[in-house]
């Protein structure tokens, strides 16, 4: 078995893909081998398996990331566009309405970022904020309550490679760590 294989594996198991499709990675993989797949676009690889397989959006979506990874079409964690992302997530000790309004919030911002700055592009309150971020990126938060608790999930988009992705993650854990301490 590849390192992408593994990897992919990781996410779902061929008991989840069978249960969810009726057939393992295997037998995904070569029926798309069959079709061309490789020659073919993200967008292109998920018509095929809804149409011809008629396979959930949410399924073919997945089969269609899990053959690009494994055809070296793309690596993981990089989206179609080319660009990576990454993601980090910490349970925090205040009602969602408070850590939201710390989140995002400019002047509370400065305490926890390290440095980074922020530049809201839209929110839903309170479950939700996006950003631009000074150092190219995008920022996307999204929070759910949990009784006196609040779960507040980062992704961080646009990024320019894997090792990209892996240094925003880290960064993020550390600036959520913080972010936690100032509520």
């Amino acid at each position: 078995m590849g390192e992408s294989t593994a990897r992919r594996r990781e996410s779902m198991s061929d008991q989840a893909l069978i249960e969810g499709t009726g057939a393992d990675w295997k037998t995904w993989l070569a029926l798309l081998d069959e079709r061309g797949a490789a020659d073919l676009g993200h967008t292109a690889i998920a018509r095929l398996l809804v149409s011809e397989f008629e396979i959930d959006g949410w399924w073919a979506q997945s089969i269609t990331v899990g053959y690009e990874q494994e055809r070296g079409l793309r690596e993981p964690g990089q989206r179609p566009d080319g660009t990576f992302s990454a993601s980090a997530s910490k349970t925090v000790t205040a009602a969602i309405g408070t850590a939201f309004e710390h989140l995002a919030d400019p002047e509370r911002q400065a305490a926890w970022l390290g440095g980074l700055e922020l530049t809201q592009r839209s929110a839903s309150p309170p479950k939700s904020v996006r950003f631009d971020a000074s150092d190219g990126s995008q920022v996307y938060a999204n929070l759910t309550a949990k009784g006196d608790k609040t779960i507040v999930g980062i992704e961080i988009a646009k990024l320019g490679s894997a090792e990209a992705a892996a240094a925003a993650k880290a960064d993020w854990k550390e600036r959520l760590g913080r972010f936690a301490e100032q509520l």
